[in-house]
């Protein structure tokens, strides 16, 4: 990634102390914010999907949680069919459009590519996705349709990527969906929580409204869960409930208040919702504390907007971090610094921060001991991301490691509810994952209201 600077450091550029706008000029930014995996051309494509084997019970299958029949689309791509290639993606996945550009395919399908078990080369399965998807989606049409109507009403909380996928399938079975949305914008963590490079031009919101073309959706926003709507007020006006809040909680560091400290998640929005980068304040110094996607993120992000130097402080080793090696490669070949194995111990400055002080940890019988051994970086803004966790539980929900408990196909232990997505467990905080969680509750759903679960256990 070649990223653009100021040449002298005059002027409002990155040499400028403390927190400011317009480090960088609007020509450099767009540049550095321009798609970071632009898409395959027509001859690419081909090529690309010549190289899968069309493997028998292929592992590429089995790696992806929603379960895509990898080999067939890929084939379809070979054979100048991007259309149905598409339609299979869809099938299994609905939002495959933003998976093709947010997944982690290099700890999933890719690295369970043959190829890549023979070569260290595997078939580019997320850009031959997108590929695919880009094609049908720009042609307009929605590919799928409605079932006959059932006259079941069914409330989704949350227009994530689990609430979507649940409520779009909901919806091509016949049932009506209302989509209950805390924020002004659908899409959850697609439109607000996601690194502006990887989903540029507004794709989110593209997405969100060719999913909607499905009909029998209808999404009311600023409508929160335990404010402006309730679970006990849902269930009574609706025939089922599927709760796809993710977690809107963050976890605080507990070193303080000073000015300059922030959740990476709020600046992350903040970015993705800036109608001109050139006017986002951005520290000269930045620390990120975290090890996920969040964090990475946040760090690159900073260092786009013109910061002079982004570290990241994990607590662990770098192996033990939720980022793949590959988007920690792209963090470093971005120019963020990972200091791994410390953790924040205090904050310095009066009003506003101006150095993070860190001590390096050790694993010790009792776990991750903080060992005397400190360091000072010094900072003009500091990222937390170490983790979220839910708002608040509607009574009768049971919760466990701060998340939502369900069984089979998504069922709480509340009559008539079910939950998917990042509020439940086992989803690794990954879209694909929650459309997978999303539309299995759905269909779930679909066999308690419509009875076919009982008819299937009678047979």
């Amino acid at each position: 990634m070649k990223l653009m600077q100021p040449a002298d450091g005059s002027g409002v550029g990155p040499r400028t102390p403390g927190v400011a706008a317009g480090r960088l000029d609007a020509e450099a930014l767009a540049r550095n914010f321009d798609d970071i995996a632009p898409p395959l051309s027509d001859h690419e494509a081909l090529v690309a999907a010549d190289r899968c084997y069309f493997c028998y019970d292929a592992p590429c299958i089995t790696a992806c949680p929603t379960a895509i029949d990898i080999p067939l689309f890929i084939r379809e791509i070979a054979t100048g069919a991007p259309e149905a290639a598409a339609r299979t993606i869809f099938d299994a996945n609905i939002l495959g459009g933003m998976c093709a550009r947010v997944c982690p395919t290099e700890t999933l399908c890719e690295q369970a590519c043959v190829r890549e078990a023979a070569e260290g080369r595997p078939v580019e399965i997320g850009r031959l996705q997108r590929y695919a998807t880009d094609i049908l989606m720009a042609q307009g049409e929605h590919p799928f349709s409605r079932a006959g109507a059932t006259g079941r009403r069914v409330a989704v909380v949350g227009a994530g990527p689990a609430g979507l996928a649940c409520a779009h399938r909901l919806a091509m079975l016949g049932h009506d969906v209302v989509i209950y949305e805390a924020k002004p914008k659908g899409g959850g963590l697609n439109e607000y929580g996601i690194a502006a490079y990887k989903t540029p031009d507004g794709f989110a919101q593209a997405e969100l409204d060719w999913l909607l073309g499905i009909g029998g959706i209808e999404i009311r926003h600023g409508q929160a869960l335990g404010r402006a709507v309730t679970l006990e007020g849902l269930r009574a006006e609706h025939d089922a409930v599927f709760l796809g809040m993710g977690l809107g909680g963050v976890k605080a560091l507990g070193l303080g208040d000073l000015e300059g400290v922030r959740p990476a998640v709020e600046f992350i929005a903040e970015l993705r919702q800036a109608e001109e980068l050139a006017a986002l304040p951005i520290g000269r110094r930045v620390v990120v504390v975290g090890g996920g996607m969040t964090a990475i993120d946040a760090a690159v992000q900073s260092k786009l907007l013109g910061a002079d130097e982004v570290t990241i402080v994990y607590r662990r080793g770098r192996d033990r971090m939720a980022a793949s090696g590959h988007e920690q490669e792209h963090a470093l070949g971005a120019g963020v610094r990972i200091v791994s194995g410390a953790v924040p111990v205090a904050l310095h400055g009066e009003d506003r921060l101006q150095a993070v002080e860190c001590a390096y940890t050790r694993d010790g019988s009792a776990g991750l001991e903080v060992t005397g051994e400190r360091f000072t970086l010094p900072a003009d803004q500091l990222f937390v991301a170490i983790g979220q966790s839910l708002a608040g539980v509607p009574d009768g929900l049971a919760v466990e490691g701060g998340k939502i408990q369900v069984g089979a196909g998504g069922r709480t232990g509340l009559e008539g509810v079910w939950a998917g997505g990042d509020c439940t467990p086992g989803g690794e905080d990954l879209t694909v994952t929650a459309v997978a969680q999303g539309r299995d509750a759905a269909m779930d759903i679909n066999a308690a209201l419509t009875g076919a679960g009982a008819a299937r256990a009678a047979e």
